[in-house]
């Protein structure tokens, strides 16, 4: 089978993580600070907060940024669930706002649609995460200006984006956002088997985010409240928060990996022009790019339209897997999935998105990928429409 994703593990990683097995450090040690200093110096911001999954790191994002019961936080239906679950976690509402055509990102015409009606009815967010998805950074500039006008927050989900450009500069710059979370799950552009990190270039929120990681718990004298003169207290709990830390072992991974971030990006780049090539001529959509964007190309999914190719998204996809091609569907629609079902979203809540998410296929896309099983998926896909 060939997989829709896979890491690429060198031997320069694997020593890394032998180097800190031999140490003193597991648990989170000094190679934490280490990779939190790597991929802020990478990305151009000026504090990274490591923790054990993308998914922890929204959810601290969203606490630092004091969401709550009553309030709304908006995202797009058009990712993983994590990017809505993370309102739930602090106890507050989820909306969804429609996607662009063109780019399955959050549509920013839809955006101002949206807040021009919560802005009537006293019901605007708190929170806006726009996810790049597949690696496509968001329209974060109209976004941001929008947050200036309505008074939301924002929190870019770059689960995708790491070593992505959005107008010349790396994505994690922190320039239209208050926080950008990465992921380093094993199908994204560089892992550490499992982990994320908050990006933010406030010193305030960087610090509440690493207390929320840690049970709430600080050491830094400054942060701890007054104990009586003579007792011995080197950390104190001010906060509730949750066990999110990063370990060392994963950290050395991450800094090995990142170091090779620039070959992993252009290998992913090169796969997909390939196939922009090799597709131009087939009856289905290809992924199309914003001018203002370089995407690292997480996902490369492509859109397979019955009155186009006279194929059913499921009989494309049957064929695929059935040859030993690991296709994949990303995303079904956040709201279509029971739970928020539950909470009262319906069908057809935001139309792009449900058109979007019958006809997609995220075909194979990986740093690792070989000429030759590229060309077996682009020979399986051109036997099937031609």
């Amino acid at each position: 089978m060939i997989p829709y994703g896979r890491q690429d593990i060198n031997q320069e990683d694997i020593n890394a993580v032998v180097e800190v097995l031999s140490s003193d450090w597991l648990t989170q040690g000094p190679s934490v600070p280490r990779f939190e200093q790597a991929v802020s110096e990478y990305c151009g911001s000026g504090f990274g907060v490591a923790a054990n999954s993308a998914t922890s790191a929204l959810h601290i994002a969203c606490m630092a940024l004091d969401l709550g019961p009553g309030d709304w936080l908006w995202t797009s239906p058009n990712t993983f669930v994590a990017s809505a679950n993370c309102a739930i976690y602090c106890g507050a509402n989820v909306d969804f706002v429609d996607i662009d055509p063109s780019t399955y990102n959050l549509s920013v015409e839809c955006l101002e649609k949206k807040l021009k009606h919560a802005a009537k009815i006293n019901r605007l967010p708190k929170i806006v995460i726009p996810v790049h998805f597949a690696g496509q950074s968001c329209e974060m500039e109209a976004i941001h200006s929008l947050g200036q006008r309505y008074g939301f927050r924002i929190i870019e989900d770059a689960s995708h984006a790491i070593g992505a450009k959005y107008l010349g500069e790396l994505v994690g710059s922190g320039r239209y956002s208050d926080i950008t979370v990465f992921s380093f799950h094993p199908v994204k552009i560089i892992t550490t088997a499992e982990g994320g990190m908050a990006m933010t270039n406030d010193s305030y929120l960087a610090n509440l985010m690493r207390r929320y990681r840690t049970h709430g718990i600080t050491g830094m004298q400054e942060f701890m409240q007054q104990r009586p003169v003579d007792e011995i207290w080197n950390y104190q709990q001010i906060d509730i928060g949750f066990n999110y830390r990063m370990n060392d072992l994963q950290a050395a991974l991450g800094v090995s990996q990142l170091e090779r971030i620039g070959s992993f990006v252009e290998r992913r780049q090169a796969i997909a022009q390939r196939y922009d090539s090799a597709f131009v001529d087939l009856p289905f959509i290809s992924p199309w790019q914003h001018p203002d964007t370089k995407s690292s190309y997480h996902l490369y999914p492509i859109r397979i339209r019955e009155s186009l190719c006279g194929r059913t998204q499921r009989q494309v996809y049957d064929a695929l897997i059935s040859s030993g091609i690991g296709v994949n569907l990303h995303y079904i629609p956040v709201y279509r999935h029971p739970f928020y079902a539950n909470i009262g979203f319906g069908m057809g809540y935001c139309p792009q998105a449900e058109y979007y998410y019958k006809e997609v296929i995220s075909l194979p896309i990986y740093s690792g990928m070989s000429d030759a099983q590229q060309e077996e998926v682009i020979c399986k896909i051109e036997e099937i429409f031609k």
